[in-house]
This record gives C-alpha cells, structure tokens and sequence, in this order.
C-alpha cells in the first residue's frame, strides 16, 4: 500500500507541479552543477558513482538507460563496463545541454546519447534495456511507484536496476556533522554560486522528506523488483540500492 508522504518543490509555487519545478531549477542552475556537485561533495560523490557502478559488473550490460542524467557523470562512469550504448534521459534541457558538451570533449557522444525525457513516461518499448541506473534523481520525481515502475518496464528479464541516493547517517558523530553541513554549508555556498536562492534549500528538504533504507527496499518490492539490497556508503550520507526484474 502506498503510504501519504509529504510533497517537497524546489520552489514550493501552488500553480506548478514538481516536476515542473525540478525541470526550472536544474535549468537555472546546470552551467555551476558540476562544479558544485564537486565542490560540496568535496568530490566523494565520484567514489559513490564508481561502487554503483561496480553493482553491475557481473551482469555485463550492453545497453544501460541513465536516468535524472543531468550532466552525464554517471553515464561517464558507467563506460568501465565497457557498454555498446549509454542513453542518459532527464527533464531538464538545460542539464542535457551541458552534458552533450562534456561528451564531445570525452570522445564518447558516439557510445553515451543524451535525450529530454520523464522518468514517469520513458519513451522506451518495454524490457529494452539490460541495466538502469539513477544518481541523486529518485527523490525529485513527483510519482515515486510511478517512477520506478517505470524503470521495471524498460529492464528486461534479469535486468538490474542501481539507484544512488543521499539518505541520512544514524550515528553520532556522522549525523550531527551532515546535518550541520547540509543545513548551513551546502545552502550557504550553493545560493552564492549559483544564484539559485532555493535550489541548495531544496537538497536538505528532499532528503529528509525521502523513504530511505528499508521503507525503499519494501517499496522495491511491491512494484515487482527482486533481489533488493541496500548498501551504505559515507556512514550513510548516501546509499547505494539495487533491484532485478524477474
């Protein structure tokens, strides 16, 4: 059954949805995301990405979907399992502008594509693709269960599914630190850096607002994944979840 949770918008305007919000808000801040991203991460997010990536090693996908995109880092770190082609989909033009870029200056727009797309309503035939993954973009979506049911519609049979999240650390000293740092540090430097008032407000918002740990795994589930797991990284600033279509 699915559980009445509490809606969080970037900008919290009661004219516009969610997703139109996300969509605005990664427009308006996608020429400083990577630096960012980085920057308050102080680059630890790029360890996270190679041990979700390693999730997948055994399965030896040839044809991955990266879903909430972005700039394409994960679809970059995804070229260690050597994939015949990498399609990055997410909502704002702005994010998949910057993206397509940083392809052409890697070499690798022939292998990794870039395209607009709603994780809610994939413009995919089902069981399509091998692997799917998602960094940081499952808490932004507007229908949770519509979502990753979606997800399960594009895998085929035996296809895995890798889902990176910020979630919130548990244990003294890591969850005062977070939360000090997430609350003050990360808005404070966000606003000034991207000129975005709301947009660093907005991460701390939506983390606290998600269904982490086991409330996703058993969500995971009753859409139809199996073989759930969970794996905390960072002292569970971030968890790395992972599902397979029957």
């Amino acid at each position: 059954m699915t559980e009445e949770r509490t809606e969080v918008k970037p900008y919290n305007n009661q004219e516009s949805s969610k997703k139109q919000e996300v969509a605005e808000m990664f427009d308006n801040i996608s020429k400083k995301y990577d630096f960012l991203n980085h920057f308050l991460s102080l680059g630890i997010d790029k360890i996270w990405r190679r041990k979700a990536v390693r999730q997948l090693r055994e399965l030896q996908p040839k044809k991955i979907l990266d879903i909430a995109t972005g700039t394409g880092d994960f679809a970059v770190a995804l070229m260690k399992l050597k994939p015949a082609q990498v399609i990055g989909v997410d909502i704002s033009q702005g994010m998949l502008d910057v993206g397509k870029e940083k392809m052409k200056r890697k070499g690798l727009d022939d292998v990794i594509s870039m395209k607009l797309g709603d994780s809610e309503n994939l413009p995919f035939e089902t069981g399509s693709f091998d692997a799917l993954t998602v960094a940081f973009g499952v808490r932004n979506y507007e229908n949770l269960e519509k979502g990753l049911s979606e997800m399960l519609r594009i895998l085929r049979p035996g296809g895995k599914a890798v889902i990176l999240e910020f979630s919130k650390p548990r244990t003294f000293p890591m969850k005062q630190l977070f939360g000090f740092y997430s609350k003050r540090i990360i808005p404070f430097f966000g606003k000034r850096i991207s000129k975005d008032k709301r947009a660093y407000d907005y991460l701390p918002e939506s983390v606290a607002a998600f269904p982490e740990g086991q409330d996703f795994l058993d969500i995971l589930s009753e859409i139809g994944y199996t073989r759930v797991n969970q794996r905390r990284v960072s002292g569970g600033i971030a968890t790395i979840y992972s599902g397979t279509k029957q």
